[in-house]
């Protein structure tokens, strides 16, 4: 298995670097947007659709939209709408699911399971997309979050938790992982601002717009909020998977399990991201 993750990740990086370095945007997009499609027909499998063909379908239509918004990603006032509308489904519909839990959620109706989770993934990779737009030093930050939380949560948490935090939906996450995650953030913002000078192409991290917009307790307030949103992504995710009956969204990654659990948490920090960082 350790060797399976390894090989994918490494093929990952190898087809995702190149693009996310390119100078022309399109090589970055079209793979995302290939990404994206199989996060939507995950989704649908997730969420009761049985006939492989309508999984697809969704699929494809996800992709198709994020294709043809592509001339959007420019266009910073028409967007602005889009993050405050990603930023409302998670707060509102998070709570919702978090909620109702694994036994409830598949009880709550089918087709409007099904649009959010479509509409969730299209805001993301709009986010995406004009996050590489801004430059990339500000798309790689904003997904450094979501990383390091992750990997600062997991290491705390086998240190020092104790109490869990969502032990129906998953049981080895705990309120001190979730410290450890927002103190290993703010650690990297610092670092990074720090360091980021030194970036080829002059673009600005959002830890750099983040406080010139708020000040440096706005900054830390916004990295909490975008530390705290990765973990219900996350968590929703765990919680849609186990509502399933699933261990992963799929197995398109070996190793990895599906293309949601790897995008997971990313899903409302980049939009959320772009709505702080523009307002």
């Amino acid at each position: 298995m350790l060797g399976q993750r390894i090989i994918t990740a490494v093929i990952l990086l190898a087809a995702l670097l190149p693009a996310l370095f390119a100078a022309n945007p399109l090589p970055f997009q079209a793979l995302t947007v290939l990404m994206i499609g199989a996060a939507g027909w995950e989704w649908a499998r997730l969420n009761g659709v049985v006939a492989k063909p309508v999984a697809i379908a969704c699929g494809l239509l996800l992709a198709a939209a994020c294709w043809a918004s592509f001339g959007l990603v420019s266009q910073t006032q028409v967007l602005a709408p889009c993050w405050w509308l990603a930023l409302v489904c998670w707060v509102v519909g998070g709570t919702v699911a978090l909620r109702v839990g694994p036994a409830g959620w598949p009880r709550l109706p089918s087709l409007a399971r099904l649009v959010l989770g479509l509409v969730l993934l299209w805001l993301a990779w709009l986010a995406m997309a004009r996050g590489r737009a801004i430059g990339v030093n500000f798309l790689l930050s904003v997904m450094c979050i979501v990383w390091v939380a992750d990997i600062s949560a997991y290491f705390g948490g086998r240190a020092f938790g104790r109490r869990k935090l969502a032990p129906t939906i998953s049981p080895g996450k705990s309120w001190e992982g979730v410290y450890s995650g927002a103190l290993g953030v703010f650690v990297l913002a610092f670092a990074w601002m720090a360091l980021e000078r030194q970036w080829p192409d002059g673009s600005r991290s959002v830890f750099a717009v983040l406080q010139q917009r708020w000040g440096l307790f706005g900054l830390l307030l916004c990295l909490v909020g975008l530390t705290a949103l990765s973990v219900v992504g996350d968590l929703f995710e765990s919680l849609v998977k186990r509502a399933a009956g699933a261990k992963d969204s799929s197995q398109l990654l070996p190793g990895h399990g599906g293309v949601l659990d790897r995008v997971d948490a990313l899903l409302p920090v980049l939009p959320v991201a772009m709505a702080l960082s523009q307002l």
